[in-house]
């Protein structure tokens, strides 16, 4: 083996793209926060319930992983969007702007973040790990990352086995981030406490 081979970091090609869809998001995400701020969420909403593009298929949630990185998947999966919870739950997960990999707005996002987050989804976990997923189980409102087993449950699935492993979330931090980004349409069943 030659020196220059040996120096040469030995990275799959998929861990290549990942890791530079990962850093080509961080680079973009500030222009991407720019162009949302400057459609009031009125708009947003408008435009993201007429022109969403998710299905739960299993066809949608394999095309995922062909997407161009900043491509977007967008609007709500099972039931029309709701004006009123959209609104918040954008505004809750402001709380979260420090960590790039949670989406800011459930109902538009970016295919390179979608794409990092599907790729941890396999991820074993120690058992302290385990446990805190499992709480995230246990007591979100959707009982899982997701209404359903659609690409959602794959996205914020891998989101949270990310979330515990590197950022030390808990499995209470897990059930905000899961019920603030539900991304199945509805409004109904929401009330306030």
């Amino acid at each position: 083996m030659t020196k220059a081979a040996r120096l040469r970091p030995n990275f799959s090609r998929r861990k290549f793209i990942v890791v530079t869809g990962t850093i080509a998001l961080q680079l973009i995400r500030p222009i991407r926060v720019v162009a949302a701020e400057t459609q009031s969420l009125d708009e947003r909403f408008d435009y993201l319930r007429t022109h969403g593009n998710s299905t739960c298929s299993a066809a949608f949630t394999e095309s995922i992983a062909k997407m161009p990185l900043t491509a977007r998947l967008q609007g709500s999966c099972c039931a029309p969007m709701d004006r009123h919870r959209y609104g918040e739950q954008v505004q809750a997960l402001r709380k979260y702007a420090a960590i790039p990999e949670i989406p800011p707005d459930p109902y538009d996002i970016v295919a390179g973040i979608a794409q990092r987050a599907m790729s941890q989804y396999d991820t074993a976990l120690s058992p302290d790990e385990e446990k805190a997923y499992q709480y995230a189980m246990d007591n979100s409102d959707e009982k899982g990352p997701c209404c359903c087993q659609c690409w959602r449950w794959r996205v914020y699935g891998g989101l949270g086995k990310l979330l515990i492993r590197e950022h030390r979330f808990t499995g209470e931090q897990l059930v905000d981030v899961w019920n603030l980004s539900s991304g199945c349409g509805g409004g109904a069943e929401h009330h306030h406490d």
